[in-house]
């Protein structure tokens, strides 16, 4: 598919949530000789990267870019490649610290993710266990690999009471966000997600980077390739802006009061 604005056209490839498909979008994008690339997942970057070397790319929700190969460093990426990295692996804390204080009770947590589509969530999970144990919170690693996966590994949680979710974002828990936030709604666990979508769709609680002015400043990295500018000598940016977003309802229904001072703080209540 594609659109056209004056001497602009952009074609792109979406809804592809695996390596196969990543692979062969790229194939067909790069048939058509662009003359920049945007990736936005770890699946594929990786994709487009091992199909092409000369075409400039510019990733965006990008995690540990520099420990997951994809470029030399931060300040001097090198290659072909460049963008916007989506959040340090020190979040995992964050977002302990953040659940902990809308869920006083918490006695139990577990971290979900895919070590396949998100390596770097292993970090995050460390940073989460260690503000865990700080708090006084068991903790469990939950990774799964299939979506037949996911039921049983939140049952598995809500087993005993006072438990809480966290979910590393990757391709697969957003691809099946709809899936975990009914779950998680059906066993009475509060969880934490990294992106404002989760709120919205009945998520309890949202925090990460602001997924619109990440595009935004991606598009100014195209601006300035389609110019002249060559990958290797724009830095990889980090974000400047996060979002808060706190759905009350759902907070209602696992009767939660969450504490008036975190209210005020968010970007956005959903009620």
């Amino acid at each position: 598919m594609h659109c056209c604005s004056g001497n602009l056209q952009i074609d792109y490839r979406w809804a592809v949530s695996n390596e196969e498909q990543s692979r062969s979008a790229a194939a067909e994008l790069l048939a058509l000789t662009p003359d920049v690339i945007s990736a936005n997942s770890t699946v594929h970057l990786r994709a487009v990267q091992q199909a092409t070397r000369t075409v400039p790319i510019v990733f965006t929700t990008i995690i540990e870019p520099v420990g997951q190969g994809f470029v030399a460093s931060l300040a001097h990426p090198g290659g072909n490649t460049t963008g916007f990295s989506y959040l340090e692996v020190s979040i995992g804390g964050k977002w302990m610290n953040l659940l902990k204080e809308i869920v006083p009770r918490m006695t139990r947590v577990a971290c979900m993710f895919n070590p396949q589509r998100g390596p770097y969530s292993v970090g995050i999970s460390l940073f989460a266990q260690e503000a865990a144990e700080r708090l006084g919170v068991q903790y469990v690693a939950a990774p799964v690999f299939e979506p037949t996966q996911i039921e049983p590994a939140l049952a598995t949680l809500a087993h005993e009471p006072n438990a809480g979710l966290i979910i590393s974002p990757d391709a697969f828990t957003v691809t099946h966000r709809q899936q975990i936030i009914t779950l998680a709604a059906r066993h009475r666990l509060p969880a934490i997600y990294s992106e404002r979508g989760f709120a919205v769709d009945g998520g309890l609680v949202a925090y990460g980077p602001d997924y619109v002015d990440h595009w935004r400043q991606a598009a100014s990295y195209v601006d300035r390739i389609l110019r002249g500018a060559k990958p290797a000598d724009l830095p990889v940016q980090q974000p400047s802006k996060f979002y808060l977003a706190i759905n009350l309802k759902t907070a209602k229904a696992l009767d939660l009061e969450v504490p008036p001072t975190l209210v005020a703080r968010a970007d956005e209540v959903i009620e």
